[in-house]
């Protein structure tokens, strides 16, 4: 076993997580608003639903997600998903207060948040079989088939490490917010997830009447 070859697949798992898109625009607001445990709590959410990804990929079942009456609904639950969280950001932002945010969302709700948004997200979906798929094919061809499951792993693990080192940073900027800013925040947050929601909305609705 190559240690440089387990480094570099811990190092994959860690820049996949990475990008700012709806969960780590979630994962952001609820660490900085609640603390440590609301931004891991969504990242564990969202890392159960990329292990379902992974798992599907790993076992050959992509085509599943093929079937067009699957990704209509997937574009549209994810819409709603998005849209709705979004919506709830930029209305709860007013009643803000430095005293009353942490703990003010529930850990269960922040679990349920971070694995429906990317449970039901088509752009996570064509992520992990495009870049996933891509990965397993290259390391069969490589380094045979038997230790695919070891090497998925280390990827897993750079996802972990990735939403440790994000709550951790989250937490430590709450000392130095102010309600304003905490409620700007909250804002471009919400906005942010209305972007991403309307553009699944859109691709869903494209997608049943053209």
């Amino acid at each position: 076993m190559n240690v440089n070859i387990f480094l570099s697949y811990i190092i994959l798992g860690f820049t996949l997580a990475a990008p700012i898109g709806p969960v780590n625009s979630v994962r952001l607001d609820k660490g900085i608003k609640n603390g440590f445990w609301h931004a891991w709590i969504v990242g564990i959410g969202s890392m159960i639903a990329d292990g379902i990804f992974m798992l599907t990929v790993y076992l050959g079942m992509v085509h599943f997600l093929e079937i067009s009456i699957v990704q209509i609904f997937l574009w549209l639950f994810g819409g709603f998903i998005l849209i709705y969280t979004g919506t709830e950001s930029i209305i709860g932002a007013k009643m803000i207060t430095l005293e009353e945010t942490r703990g003010k969302d529930s850990i269960t709700k922040c679990f349920l948040t971070g694995f429906f948004m990317s449970i039901s997200s088509p752009l996570s979906i064509l992520f992990w079989i495009g870049i996933y798929g891509s990965v397993l094919a290259k390391t069969a061809q490589v380094y045979g088939t038997g230790q695919l499951l070891i090497y998925s792993s280390m990827i897993f693990l750079g996802l972990t490490i990735w939403d440790i080192l994000i709550a951790g940073l989250t937490t430590g900027f709450r000392r130095f917010l102010t309600v304003h800013s905490l409620k700007a925040i909250s804002i471009f947050s919400g906005l942010s997830l209305l972007g991403f929601g309307l553009y699944f909305a859109y691709h869903g609705i494209k997608a049943v009447f053209f």
